[in-house]
């Protein structure tokens, strides 16, 4: 066919006789002026650059959009370019039914089309590199193309033309578009003043784009950018290159900020407050307030919801015209065409009235909408178009509800912060609330607000599908519509009990970690006393119960799954068969399949209605709670409570002061009393108000119950002096110092600071750490003075505590690091203190956890010389009260009053009697020091800080060891592509583990049954494309004769239905099951491999990574990985199955699906890596956050004491922040890769739609309305596809980590002889003999003893001593194989201990080790968890460890509960019940691991007394820390260095006069 501009088969169309106007193809051509005028400008110009003419102001990022009109542009060029298509469109329709081809139809808007999207390119490069001049080119492009189309229309017009010609709506609305482009231009013009202005306006971009930090670009980027999400390229791609960290992502932009948008909700908030002030019983509205606050982005992203949802509804219909132009096909069109060609002639040869007759010459909208290719264009842009806008709006409501996460996280903190102390102890609010709040509520909230839209949006789209539906297939439609919505109720009733299981399986998960915890805690004790299975029983009977719960949750959510997947099948059965009665004959297809995908539309807000609802209803109740926490207690306000910041005291300055009296120990306290003598530095006259740093007057204080807690309190602390509160214990000490700072409710009196009140170092009773380093807790916030920091450590004695730290003061304490004991804790609390510039330190009974060479030395070296050097005023809350002698000033108090106040002198002379009672007391004091000296309890806790230490030391060189090789393995390879290489591939190995741990049967069962359940569903479509177009169509499935017919489809259809939904329920009940099968399996195996694993296991691997097996890793394996594993298999067969039914119907579909595929594997393989680091990033953000929560509201008095509020709050803005920022990233990475997949469907519908239309021998319409149904659904499950499998991923590696533990070697518990060989009795009289043993840890570790010999008689009380590290209690370990016994061994009556069965050793012998463990329970269990003994033996055991009287008086006896570490119990009588367990063992041999360093004097005699009498008969071996203990022992072995150097009586050993013995007797002297 020959070519030409205005067609050749009309001769007088090239005739401009009369006028240029009048001839339609010069009109055509005059349009083309305009477009081609623009791009030839714009092209050089492009092409060329135009030098670097962008702002002065340095930006990093080309987003910089400051053009007035902006959006506005973007979205008329979008409309503008639709236009121009359906224009293409029109043309290319109507020279289809012309003799030749008509160029000037089609070119002028192929052009146009070029045009505008060159002018879109031209215009973002101008406004990013801001060159505004450049813009009058574009201005003259829209005047010109408004003239020219103007110019057109007018013409029509005269011709007489209307709106039902196509071509005439077109040519108006590009007039409307040309003239709205063109009044943006001047709009430009107008405000920028570029042209024709001597002043052009100057401009500078947004804060945010200035600062180099913030890389979160969607706020900025253009609209095209916004949609696409076309600027997180760069950061998907950088993912491959290296891991995305917290420096990658940057900061989050000003408007998303945490304290924004908390002044924003506060400000809304305060609104509704004063709106309530005069309704004493409303409270203000959390809901209004929320809405005024982020009202406008829901709204916004409703609207998208809308205009998404309505899209949507564009598939079915279009399905229904494709297939039923297949069915059109009469001469009705042939005579179109003739008709057409003949009217054609007359308008172009210049006739200025065409022909009116039935069928005009130009296309109307109805006979182009019934073109099958303008039908699948159509589908393609509408399903582009629908996948924008529903992206568009979640990412709207994400942005928006972690922004109100922040804002409320915010409200919370400041709040608390502001919480009067009594409602934290009082119990109305505890710490459990408070972090529910952040952790719970604020989540509840921010979901709700994701799910928001959907609660507006679905009836609408509900109620459209029934409409659509009823249109489609009458009465019978409505049929379909009651099933699905008469089995909605059922799916919201499964989601109410999913939410009950899940609750009853988090109950029974917290109470068997309980139980794990408790075994780990105490793993040594119950490896000594092969107690292991016992417990081990324990946890597995739990987990049968929470496994129970899980089949339970596993059965439900199989129900729910198979609910979403059987309504549909049901509704459309229901349907179909109604139909084919009422009507007498079978659906069309082209009604057939447009019901079928509105029923899939309308099931998806079904089944999400229900979990909308379940949330709206935990949003209701989070808003409760979050408002009963608003409008609590505060503390009270006031007038001195304003100065925000730290008053630096000038006096600061080291400088030496007088030499202070040293405590001198040797002389009995009693007579430092009496000799002491009076400072001269205060006068005993009255105090002046200057000298007062504070006074109370006539002060009565509450907790806020109302009743006065400390009543007719009138005190002065006078300036730069020492002051001593002392009282007996629960007098009110510690009230009278929450008072003077302002926590107590003040009924009356008054505070006075001198001058203001500023900060106060305070040191509250109970130490409080932050989760930071040790320097960190004690500079707090001050500036870093190294000699001054020097001085607090030393005069703490902290130094040798961080000697023993892995990385000193830079080591990570508090709630998630290293475990400090009580007087480490204090200690640092008190160098805090003291380390402060304030002018005023309290102190809150510091001494109470330091022993008595500790408390000494901070007097002397910290409160004496430190502070009074530094002339700052001290009060100090105490009980020994030995310091009263150094105090300036002393209060009394007694029972919530002040007894006396005054210097000792004065108390000395005026109260005697009180003197004295401090004298008795001193005496008492005396006795316990006598003990005291002894005991070195700060020894022992630097010891136990020593062996927590030294396994955490080893294990952290053994990994960077490992680390190390790693490293150099990957500098030999290509190291960049391996560590690529590992991060893109999925960890199929694991997978497989994890598939195969639930069974091989059950594994083939669920592939057999996912397998058949998708052929059956495809089965059921491809029946019905038969069923339907069976009259198309001679050959046929089924007889030809009507009524059999008939039955025989209906029949088949309903079986085929009732297979698929039975196969429903079957594949998501295996898959479930199969993963807890493989959830119960993995837990047994882990369990069991962890309980007999050695002991060094427990000593190198930190207790918190064993327990987050137990706990996270098992609770994902439990409840996250079945449903992912389903939504995976579900998604990807139906993707392949859709693939599949596409190429049987329209095979050219095959060769397409090359190039989609390699685009999906691309974008799956980028989105993958960056989805698994923003996903732990956003864990690892979330940690930090809450913990900074819960440390706050500990440390609530010591905070504002302290005057930090501010740090604080800033502190938790940043974490809020860095979480938000974590977290927005990986919603915008999901959109990004939701937007890719759902194009990526779109072509695929659109090639599917073209390849069955095109005319070679097409398929049968059923088959198109089947493999574009299909082709429809692959772009719901793409991006599933791809989700499921980055969650998998990051799930497997729980799997990965269960795996890892379960290849330990465990301890060899089988022996070599035979059980029947041991005695019953054995060991029956406790004969040891060791010989030449050589003990170490590991394979890999030097010997720890070194070729030891010994031989202890039978009833021989032993001793074993050393110096720390000299293999004490290696050897002790030894006796119960606990550590590696290389070389040598050790016969216990006869019997080498190395060929016993493991359990039986153990049970035989008895230990007692240094920290008293027990569980929680009962007595009974504690003493005999095996249950072997009668209660007369355990009293008789009681009553040897003087226990049998306290345990009588106790509610149940010997039931009586014990709690968790036994809390209940002193450390003195732990000690003394694990005596009686020792005892009731009845061994000959009992093992004491230095069982009495913990404990104090009294309970150590008890213990001694019974050894000597209740084991007077059995062989005792102590293992000493003091030698005292074993002077009188009938054998000392003396260890050094893992050889034993010494080894005879005592008394001969201290003969010897160098010997190692006698020295360590000397040095604990």
């Amino acid at each position: 066919m020959k070519v030409a501009f205005c067609g050749n088969d009309n001769p007088s169309a090239y005739n401009i006789s009369a006028g240029f106007l009048k001839n339609v193809c010069f009109l055509d051509a005059l349009n083309l002026v305009p477009h081609v005028f623009l791009l030839f400008i714009t092209f050089p110009i492009l092409f060329i650059g135009w030098g670097s003419q962008s702002s002065k102001v340095q930006i990093h990022h080309n987003t910089w959009l400051h053009f007035p009109g902006h959006n506005l542009r973007w979205i008329l060029t979008f409309t503008l370019l639709f236009v121009h298509v359906c224009e293409i469109g029109e043309g290319i329709v109507s020279d289809a039914q012309l003799k030749s081809r008509h160029l000037h139809l089609f070119l002028p808007a192929i052009m146009g089309f070029v045009a505008a999207t060159t002018s879109i390119v031209y215009y973002h490069n101008i406004e990013t590199s801001n060159f505004p001049k450049l813009l009058l080119a574009l201005f003259l492009y829209w005047v010109m193309a408004f003239v020219t189309k103007t110019i057109k229309l007018v013409r029509y017009c005269q011709d007489g033309f209307s709106f039902q010609q196509l071509r005439f709506c077109i040519t108006g609305l590009m007039v409307v578009l040309y003239g709205l482009l063109m009044a943006v231009e001047i709009n430009v013009i107008r405000v920028r003043k570029y042209v024709f202005f001597t002043d052009p306006q100057k401009v500078k971009p947004p804060e945010d784009l200035q600062d180099l930090g913030v890389r979160f670009l969607q706020p900025f980027v253009n609209l095209l950018s916004k949609a696409t999400y076309w600027w997180m390229n760069t950061l998907i791609i950088s993912a491959h290159r290296k891991p995305i960290d917290l420096k990658a992502i940057g900061k989050l932009p000003i408007a998303m900020r945490a304290l924004t948008n908390y002044v924003r909700l506060k400000d809304a908030y305060e609104e509704q407050k004063k709106k309530v002030e005069d309704k004493p019983n409303r409270k203000p509205s959390i809901w209004l307030a929320m809405y005024r606050a982020f009202g406008r982005p829901i709204l916004l992203s409703s609207t998208f919801r809308y205009l998404a949802d309505l899209l949507g509804f564009a598939g079915p219909l279009c399905i229904s015209g494709i297939v039923m132009s297949f069915s059109n096909e009469t001469e009705d069109d042939i005579l179109l065409t003739n008709a057409t060609s003949a009217n054609y002639t007359a308008l172009t040869s210049g006739a200025i009235y065409p022909v009116r007759n039935s069928t005009d010459p130009f296309l109307t909208s109805t006979n182009f909408l019934k073109t099958a290719y303008v039908l699948a264009v159509l589908l393609f842009l509408a399903l582009i178009l629908q996948r924008t806008f529903l992206q568009a709006s979640y990412y709207v409501t994400i942005e928006t509800g972690i922004n109100l996460r922040g804002a409320l996280l915010a409200m919370i903190y400041n709040k608390m912060l502001r919480l009067s102390t009594s409602n934290l102890s009082m119990g109305e609010m505890t710490l459990g609330q408070i972090n529910n709040l952040v952790a719970i509520e604020t989540n509840q909230l921010m979901w709700f607000l994701f799910l928001c839209p959907n609660l507006w949006a679905m009836p609408v789209q509900i109620i459209m599908g029934v409409i659509l539906l009823y249109n489609l297939l009458g009465q019978s439609a409505l049929v379909g519509a009651a099933v699905i919505v008469l089995l909605a109720p059922i799916q919201y009733f499964i989601a109410t009990k999913l939410a009950e299981a899940q609750k009853s399986t988090l109950d029974y998960s917290t109470e068997r970690l309980k139980k794990t915890n408790e075994i780990l805690k105490g793993i040594k004790l119950l490896k000594l006393y092969a107690w292991e299975h016992i417990f081990c029983r324990s946890v597995e009977e739990t987990r049968v119960k929470e496994l129970t719960s899980l089949k339970t949750f596993a059965l439900y959510t199989s129900l729910s799954i198979f609910m979403n997947a059987a309504i549909p099948i049901a509704a459309v059965l229901a349907t179909f068969v109604t139909y084919t009665y009422i009507k007498e004959e079978p659906p069309t297809t082209a009604q057939a399949f447009a019901s079928l995908s509105l029923f899939h539309i309308l099931v998806t807000p079904l089944f999400l209605l229900s979990t909308v609802v379940r949330f709206a209803v935990k949003a209701i109740i989070s808003v409760q709670k979050l408002n009963e926490f608003l409008i609590s207690d505060e503390i009270g306000d006031d007038s001195w409570r304003n100065g925000d910041t730290a008053l630096t005291c000038e006096s600061c300055k080291k400088h030496t002061g007088l030499p202070s009296k040293a405590i001198n120990r040797k002389q009995p306290l009693r007579h430092q009393l009496d000799s002491y003598e009076p400072p001269l530095r205060i006068p005993t006259r009255h105090l002046d108000i200057d000298d007062c740093a504070i006074k109370v007057t006539n002060g009565y204080f509450s907790w806020g119950s109302g009743l006065a807690t400390l009543s007719n309190i009138d005190i002065r602390i006078p300036t730069g002096q020492m002051t001593m509160i002392v009282g007996q214990v629960g007098c009110g000490k510690s009230s009278l110092l929450l008072a003077v700072l302002g926590e107590m409710q003040a009924l009356e009196g008054k505070v006075h600071w001198n001058r203001n009140r500023y900060s106060v170092a305070y040191a509250a009773q109970k130490p409080w750490l932050l989760n930071a380093t040790v320097e960190e807790n004690i500079t707090f916030g001050s500036p870093f003075n190294k000699q001054r920091y020097k001085a607090v450590t030393d005069a703490c004695s902290l130094q040798p505590d961080i000697d023993l730290l892995p990385f000193g003061d830079q080591t990570e304490i508090g709630e998630r690091g290293i475990n400090l004991s009580g007087g480490q804790r204090q200690r640092i609390c008190v160098a805090r203190a003291l380390y402060q510039n304030t002018n005023i330190v309290f102190l809150d009974d510091p001494f109470s956890a330091l022993d008595i060479h500790l408390s000494d030395h901070l007097m002397q070296e910290g409160i004496l010389k430190f502070l009074k050097d530094d002339k700052r005023t001290l009060v100090l809350v105490t009980h020994k009260l030995q310091y009263l002698p150094h105090a300036d000033w002393i209060i009394a108090m007694k029972d919530g009053t002040v007894l006396r106040e005054g210097t000792l002198k004065d108390i000395q002379t005026k109260d005697v009697e009180l003197y004295e009672h401090w004298k008795t007391l001193m005496n008492r004091q005396d006795q316990e020091l006598e003990k005291d000296m002894e005991a070195d309890q700060t020894t022992l806790e630097r010891k136990t800080l020593r062996r927590a230490m030294y396994p955490r030391e080893s294990k952290a060189q053994l990994e960077d060891e490992d680390e190390a090789e790693e490293e150099e393995e990957e500098e030999d390879d290509d190291n960049m592509s391996t560590v690529m290489r590992l991060r893109t591939n999925l960890p199929w190995k694991t997978c497989w583990q994890y598939l195969t741990s639930g069974g091989f049967l059950l594994l083939s069962l669920m592939i057999f049954s996912k397998l058949l359940k998708h052929s059956v569903i495809v089965a059921i479509d491809y029946w019905l494309a038969q069923w339907t177009s069976m009259t198309n169509n001679g050959k046929a499935l089924c007889s030809t004769e009507e009524p059999a017919r008939k039955t025989c489809y209906v029949a088949v259809f309903s079986i085929l239905s009732g297979a698929g939904i039975v196969l429903c329920l079957v594949t998501s009940l295996t898959v479930e099951w199969m993963g807890l099968t493989a959830a119960k399996n993995l837990h047994h195996d882990l369990l069991n491999k962890i309980i007999l694993g050695p002991i060094r296991f427990f000593d190198t691997t930190p207790l918190g990574l064993i327990l987050n097996r137990f706990s996270a890793d098992t609770n994902i394996i439990d409840q996250h990985i079945p449903p992912t594993l389903e939504s995976l298999s579900r998604s990807t067969l139906l993707c392949l199955s859709a693939i599949g039914i596409i190429s049987y119907a329209t095979p050219w579909f095959v060769v397409a699906l090359v190039p989609l595929g390699i685009a999906f594997y691309f974008i799956q393989k980028y989105f993958r890596v960056a989805s698994k680091d923003l996903q732990e990033l956003d864990d690892s953000t979330q940690l930090p956050l809450l913990c900074h929560f819960s440390e706050t509201a500990e440390g609530l008095t010591t905070i504002r004491a302290f005057r930090h509020e501010p740090r604080f709050k800033q502190r938790m803005l940043e974490l809020t922040d860095t979480n938000n920022i974590a977290y927005l990233f990986l919603s915008a990475a999901n959109r990004w890769l939701e937007v890719r997949t759902d194009y990526l469907g779109a072509f695929i519908v659109l090639t599917a739609a073209v390849a069955s239309i095109s005319p070679n021998d097409g398929p049968k319409s059923g088959l198109v309305g089947l493999g574009l149904l299909y082709a429809l659904t692959i772009t719901n499950y793409l991006n599933w596809v791809v989700r499921n499998l980055a969650d998998l991923e990051v799930q497997m590696s729980a799997v990965k980590k269960v795996n890892s533990f379960l290849n330990m070697e465990s301890e060899n518990y089988e022996g070599t002889m035979d059980i029947s060989q041991v005695p019953k009795d054995w060991p029956q009289e406790g004969e040891i003999k060791i010989e030449n043993l050589c003990v170490r840890y590991e394979n890999n570790l030097k010997p720890v003893l070194k070729h030891v010999k010994a031989y202890i008689k039978p009833g021989q009380k032993v001793g074993i001593c050393g110096r720390t590290g000299s293999g004490k209690s290696s050897l002790s370990l030894a006796f119960f194989r606990m550590v590696d016994i290389f070389d040598g061994k050790i016969v216990i009556d006869g019997i080498d201990i190395s060929k016993i069965p493991l359990d039986m050793l153990r049970s035989r012998l008895s230990i007692i080790l240094q920290d008293p463990i027990l569980f929680s329970g009962s007595i009974r269990f504690n003493l005999d968890p095996e249950c072997k003994c009668t209660d007369d033996t355990l009293w008789e055991a009681l009553e040897i460890a003087q226990l049998k009287n306290m345990v009588k008086s106790l509610p149940g006896g010997l039931d009586a509960i014990v709690t968790e570490g036994g809390e209940n119990f002193s450390v003195g009588q732990r000690q003394l019940f694990c005596l009686a367990r020792a005892f009731v063992r009845k061994s000959s041999i009992l093992i004491m691991d230095e069982a009495t360093a913990s404990i104090d004097m009294a309970t150590e005699n008890i213990l001694q007394k019974v050894v000597m009498t209740a084991f007077a008969d059995r062989t005792v071996v102590t293992i000493a820390h003091r030698v005292s203990q074993i002077l009188d022992a009938d054998l000392v072995l003396v260890l050094s260095e893992g050889d034993l150097v010494e080894c005879d009586a005592a008394a001969n050993l201290l003969l010897k006069e160098g010997g190692l013995f006698t020295t360590l007797v000397k040095t604990n002297k």
